[in-house]
């Protein structure tokens, strides 16, 4: 993957020592001139990273700082500013504007080298973590199970998923379909967290698939707790006339209106043992069939393998 990093300057100086020090990494890191009247523009594409230099821009730094951040596209892009002033306020200023960093001048380049390969590289790690809910990702959930094979533990890990969800999503839309996502999140969290003396972890796989990885505990008290609260709550994320009559109705791909139920919560949940499972790819098999076995059942449910010898 290549990094787009925009640099805002009137001329290239700064752009062409950048992409000097990065010379050896072409492949990854991408920096392009971008004059100051040609950001809006520009910031469509939503780059890596912006840099800007304060010192060769002509431009209000603050107020020019504050209309990136409110665009919401880059709202969340990192901005690096580089300029010569040494007022402490004056970079604070600046700073208070949500920027990340302000470089002095003159520049260490092997300093300035590294921020930005640093903060491209926290960028990186944070992609890992789920925008909607905050909750890690795919490569924590199973570096998390690895941990626990090699540590020998005895864990249960906890499957979530929803069903008819698409039902909900073509009827109310993606919006509120994020909600539910967001709300489910909250649930598991809650619940999971709450059991004592465990190491517990919540994931979120992707859509409306999460994952929760804990110690010994009373796994039916909690999948009990969980869909009680998730069953009662749900409803809310519908109008009256589909909670009166307990479905929703969609067209197929053909034109003809079918009717789905509302939306309830399975929960799949595999007791892992080091002695019977090697790797997360047999806990996968193992837990897709259980997975398959809950959604077999109409409304929240859920259904717990435990460890045998």
């Amino acid at each position: 993957m290549i990094h787009e990093i925009y640099v805002i300057e009137n001329g290239t100086e700064l752009k062409d020592n950048l992409s000097k020090s990065f010379s050896r990494e072409v492949d990854e890191y991408n920096f392009k001139t971008i004059i100051p009247s040609e950001v809006e523009v520009a910031l469509r594409s939503i780059p890596s990273l912006i840099i800007i230099d304060e010192d060769n821009s002509n431009i209000n730094i603050v107020e020019f700082c504050k209309s990136i951040r409110s665009n919401e596209d880059n709202s969340i892009t990192p901005i690096i500013v580089v300029g010569s002033s040494l007022d402490k306020m004056h970079q604070v200023n600046i700073l208070k504007t949500d920027v990340e960093y302000y470089i002095e001048r003159p520049i260490d380049e092997e300093h300035f080298y590294y921020v930005v390969k640093n903060i491209i590289g926290l960028l990186s790690k944070n992609r890992r973590i789920s925008p909607l809910t905050g909750l890690p990702g795919n490569v924590q959930i199973q570096a998390e199970m690895k941990k626990r094979l090699l540590n020998k533990e005895i864990f249960a890990i906890m499957y979530f998923d929803l069903d008819n969800f698409k039902a909900y999503n073509d009827v109310y839309g993606f919006s509120n379909g994020d909600e539910i996502i967001k709300f489910t999140a909250r649930t598991i969290s809650k619940h999971i967290h709450q059991i004592p003396n465990s190491n517990n972890f919540v994931g979120h796989i992707g859509g409306d698939d999460f994952v929760a990885i804990t110690g010994k505990a009373d796994y039916d008290a909690v999948c009990q707790n969980i869909i009680a609260e998730f069953d009662k709550f749900a409803v809310d994320f519908y109008n009256e006339i589909d909670i009166e009559r307990g479905f929703v109705e969609v067209a197929n791909r053909r034109g003809i209106i079918e009717q789905f139920p509302l939306t309830s919560i399975s929960i799949a949940v595999l007791e892992v043992d080091s002695k019977i499972y090697k790797n997360t790819l047999e806990i996968g098999e193992v837990a897709g069939q259980i997975k398959h076995q809950a959604k077999t059942i109409l409304g929240s449910t859920y259904v717990i393998n435990r460890r045998r010898f």
